[in-house]
């Protein structure tokens, strides 16, 4: 037997949850997300844009999430994310944003609009809690009251969850992670036990594990997924370089200027209180930037208790 894809490529997550013939997949999923959201289970559900095959890695800009709507009109979007792109959260608010609004066509009323929620199960951690699984409303901050029941935002963070901190065997929302952070084979049985319908995801993932054409789709999606993180990190490490020399260029202004103090004081006193003067003024600069003392402290040669006194005249003014 072939080695078992990995789940987590959104590509095959839209397989496994998003083709018509595994709605009740998908259903069982999120029955299991709106359970630890207190909330009661959905009846059925319809997939908007269920998996086909153009679907595909050919297609590198497209966006494998998952649409539903419930019989009462309420809609959900699922996608997986396997690594942080930059501003998480407003990427988040602006495509619920989106599938919120796509609901009203001209001439129609705003109480026509229905619920969305948005679920974002992600490879990475994100927030700065400890639980896997954050459910997010719009309340009002003192009183907790609700505003509007529309919004709904969950993040499921797979690094989060550990094994050995749940009970497989109850069955539940860990379960479904489990497998999704790919929990070897031997250990399915015991995730299955309360959870059927994570045997019939499980069954798809082994058939598309064995499948060449569904390798062949995997594995490009892999390559484009691949190239994007490595572009970010590329993109991330050219901020870093950029920043570090425009801190050198700052010193040398510094210095500069410092210089041409000293120059109006007297050449040889003034040179040094310049330049001193300037990396000071440079390492102020840096504090405002929000750097850490330590950083400063290698950027400017200056020493940290030098710095933290600098930091405190700066106050005080």
């Amino acid at each position: 037997m072939k080695e078992l894809l990995d789940p987590r490529n959104d590509f095959l997550f839209k397989r496994i949850f998003g083709s018509e013939e595994n709605q009740d997949v998908l259903l069982a999923f999120l029955n299991r997300t709106f359970t630890e959201a207190h909330q009661p289970p959905l009846q059925e559900i319809i997939v908007l844009n269920p998996y086909i095959e153009k679907d595909s890695p050919l297609d590198k800009q497209s966006i494998l999430d998952i649409r539903a709507r419930t019989i009462e009109g309420e809609l959900i979007n699922v996608e997986m994310q396997l690594f942080n792109r930059y501003d998480m959260e407003k990427r988040t608010l602006f495509y619920w944003s989106k599938l919120y609004s796509s609901q009203l066509v001209e001439g129609q009323s705003y109480s026509t609009l229905k619920r969305c929620v948005t679920i974002n199960i992600l490879d990475f951690s994100l927030l700065k809690n400890d639980p896997y699984h954050s459910i997010f409303h719009l309340r009002e901050d003192q009183t907790g009251i609700t505003l509007i029941d529309d919004i709904e935002i969950h993040f499921l963070e797979l690094p989060k969850l550990n094994a050995q901190s749940v009970h497989l065997e109850q069955g539940g929302l860990a379960n479904w992670l489990l497998f999704l952070k790919g929990v070897t084979p031997d250990q399915w049985e015991v995730l299955t036990m309360n959870e059927p319908k994570l045997k019939k995801a499980m069954d798809t993932l082994e058939f598309l594990s064995q499948d060449q054409e569904a390798r062949m789709r995997y594995e490009a999606r892999q390559k484009f997924l691949h190239d994007q993180a490595s572009l970010m990190e590329a993109a991330k490490n050219a901020e870093l370089y950029g920043f570090k020399a425009g801190m050198e260029r700052g010193l040398e202004e510094g210095i500069e200027k410092g210089i041409e103090q000293g120059i109006e004081k007297g050449i040889e006193q003034g040179i040094e209180k310049g330049i001193e003067k300037g990396i000071q003024q440079t390492a102020l600069r840096l504090l405002k930037l929000g750097l850490d003392i330590q950083t400063i402290s290698e950027a400017t040669g200056l020493n940290e208790r030098d710095i933290r006194s600098l930091s405190d005249s700066s106050s005080s003014n």
